[in-house]
């Protein structure tokens, strides 16, 4: 959704009809992973991507429809290997989406945890953009199937939303904030639970409940959308790998913190991509960010000296970060593996530390340093098997 928002701003300034179609889930393998979005305008322009291929002509086809008749619906496209390769698809499976109008009108708002008093006439749609643009935690419901059709009076209607806003760090703030309401207090909080659930986990697809939020029973299908904030990079060392690391993590949805004690190397004019340029030791850094470390976010030390990276490994290993990382040679680690021994760390901290950094892919300059540890990352959170320069033997730099 974030990549698609100034779309959407576009042609609602120019009063265009909008359809939305979302990935909610897939069977088999697919391209796009579920809470992929294109939009559609009633002219027929698009924005965004929901398959890579050329099933999108097909859902064009399908939201024009939506936009015509205004009704919201679910559509899946199927294809086995061969039949995908022929379209355009870069693999077989099926693809279900959910499309509808996308319509800024007023939801009643019900906080049934928190037990706030509803604001006046919130747009569901308003407040999820702002939330994206301000890089807000929040999670979007929206009731995609309704599996018992008959019975009208107690199943919400597909399109129904719950926008809820996970409790802040302020303990005067202890409740989650609710916005829309899928018809049933009991199947809001139940349903609100478990999407700051998946929120916590960055997690995105498909739930269902029944009317009541019965956990065993299939009568509602509901589409979990989590926005988790973006994951934070943290590099030490206002260096030249340090400029070409932060591009790239930008590029992949990264908030980006570059830090040195050197206030002539650290400066913003050095590292214009980056979100912000520190002055300071590390524990300055640890202090604002080490307790929101978590599994998607990763500390980057490219410093090469022992007074600024050993206090950096230590303070880093000490959080739930996902990836640390530590430029240098072999050599150079040895010698850092010793240093923080007699410092205090265990091996099970050391062994924490990707060092030398990135996949053993041959780079030699920046750039290609760059996408080295940016592919070691993605290999280590997805847990797919790469060759790292730590695990492998010999000169890391070859002639």
């Amino acid at each position: 959704m974030k990549e698609i928002l100034d779309d959407i701003s576009r042609w609602e300034k120019a009063q265009q009809r909008i359809a939305l179609a979302r990935v909610v889930s897939l069977e088999g393998s697919g391209p796009r992973d579920s809470g992929a979005a294109m939009v559609v305008n009633e002219d027929g322009e698009v924005a965004g991507s929901v398959s890579g291929g050329c099933v999108e002509g097909a859902v064009v086809t399908e939201a024009l429809e939506v936009l015509k008749t205004g009704e919201r619906k679910m559509v899946s496209f199927g294809y086995s290997d061969d039949e995908a390769f022929a379209v355009g698809l870069t693999c077989g499976g099926t693809i279900n989406l959910f499309i509808e109008p996308l319509v800024r009108e007023p939801l009643a708002s019900e906080a049934p945890v928190s037990q706030q008093p509803a604001s006046e006439a919130p747009q569901i749609y308003d407040l999820l953009e702002e939330a994206l643009r301000k890089d807000r935690p929040v999670v979007l419901v929206t009731v995609v199937e309704r599996n018992n059709p008959s019975d009208t009076q107690s199943n919400p209607a597909p399109g129904d939303k719950l926008l809820i806003f996970p409790p802040s760090s302020d303990p005067a703030d202890a409740f989650p904030t609710i916005y829309g309401t899928l018809g049933n207090s009991d199947l809001d909080r139940i349903v609100a639970r478990d999407a700051l659930g998946e929120l916590s986990v960055a997690r995105t697809g498909i739930r269902h409940y029944g009317p009541c939020g019965e956990q065993r029973v299939e009568d509602i299908t509901v589409f979990v959308e989590s926005f988790a904030p973006s994951p934070l990079m943290v590099i030490f060392g206002a260096v030249d790998f340090t400029a070409a690391l932060a591009k790239v993590a930008k590029v992949l949805g990264y908030k980006v913190i570059v830090c040195d004690a050197r206030e002539v190397f650290a400066t913003e004019q050095r590292f214009p991509m980056a979100d912000e340029v520190i002055v300071a030791w590390p524990h300055k850094v640890f202090e604002r960010f080490g307790s929101d470390l978590g599994p998607n976010d990763a500390v980057c030390i490219l410093t090469h000296d022992p007074k600024f990276d050993i206090p950096a490994v230590l303070q880093s290993v000490e959080t739930k970060v996902g990836y640390i990382g530590a430029m240098g040679s072999r050599r150079t680690h040895a010698k850092r593996c010793d240093l923080l021994r007699e410092a205090g760390a265990t091996e099970e901290h050391i062994k924490r530390v990707m060092a030398p950094i990135g996949l053993d892919i041959g780079s030699r300059t920046p750039e290609e340093t760059a996408v080295s540890v940016l592919a070691e990352i993605i290999a280590l959170r997805t847990n797919t098997p790469a060759v790292s320069l730590r695990d492998s033997e010999g000169p890391i730099h070859r002639g």
